[in-house]
């Protein structure tokens, strides 16, 4: 298949998998969806899904709640997301600066969110498509591997990844796309379960793939 084919054949056959894509970091507005993204950073969703209902509930959800908590508190209860202490220190400090800055809202602007402590480019694209709806595409290790895999892109950086996403795919199909790439990649397409020889979109997509593929890092 020519590169276009590809992007068909993924576009089509994610939407069979996954018509539906739930956000799997259970939140309830902008700030609370911030807070899980940060936490999930070397952590998984189910761990972050854990935590989140404990430290919202004794904490409080709302950045005046959780500016008003002692860093040491906060980190008492994040601490099994790792990295317990910059986690809690930038919960803290962005609590604060959306109260200063922001009048304690979420802002919806991708070079404000980027300035929070602890929020890096993907959780600020996060934040802009699933509670703002605005078209993104943020890049994890999911979809780093499996765009080299499929030769979506040459795989230097997540930031080359995600330029030659958006350039391939619709804008429109961004935020949903984005999702989708990560359910297959969690369920059949892993960095252990499958080498680029395995899964049926990888098979289906280069057929003479013989050799394992070594896909770099993000």
């Amino acid at each position: 298949m020519i590169k276009s084919e590809r992007v068909s054949y993924i576009l089509q056959r994610l939407e069979e998998l996954y018509p539906e894509t739930p956000v799997p970091l259970d939140h309830s507005d902008p700030f609370t969806l911030l807070i899980a993204v940060l936490l999930s950073a070397q952590c998984t969703d189910v761990r972050v899904n854990q935590i989140t209902p404990k430290l919202f509930g004794e904490l409080g959800k709302t950045p005046q709640a959780l500016a008003a908590q002692p860093v040491a508190k906060i980190e008492a209860i994040v601490k099994p997301c790792g990295l317990g202490p910059q986690k809690a220190k930038a919960i803290q400090k962005l609590s604060q600066i959306l109260l200063d800055q922001h009048g304690g809202q979420v802002p919806c602007d991708l070079a404000a969110l980027e300035e929070l402590p602890g929020v890096g480019h993907k959780t600020a694209q996060v934040v802009m498509a699933q509670s703002f709806g605005v078209p993104s595409f943020p890049v994890d290790t999911h979809i780093h591997r499996l765009a080299q895999r499929w030769k979506l892109t040459d795989g230097k950086n997540v930031t080359q990844t995600e330029r030659d996403l958006k350039r391939l795919f619709p804008e429109a199909s961004w935020n949903k796309l984005h999702l989708q790439i990560i359910f297959y990649g969690r369920e059949f397409c892993s960095a252990r379960g499958c080498d680029g020889t395995v899964c049926e979109i990888c098979t289906t997509l280069f057929p003479e793939r013989k050799r394992a593929l070594k896909t770099k890092k993000a």
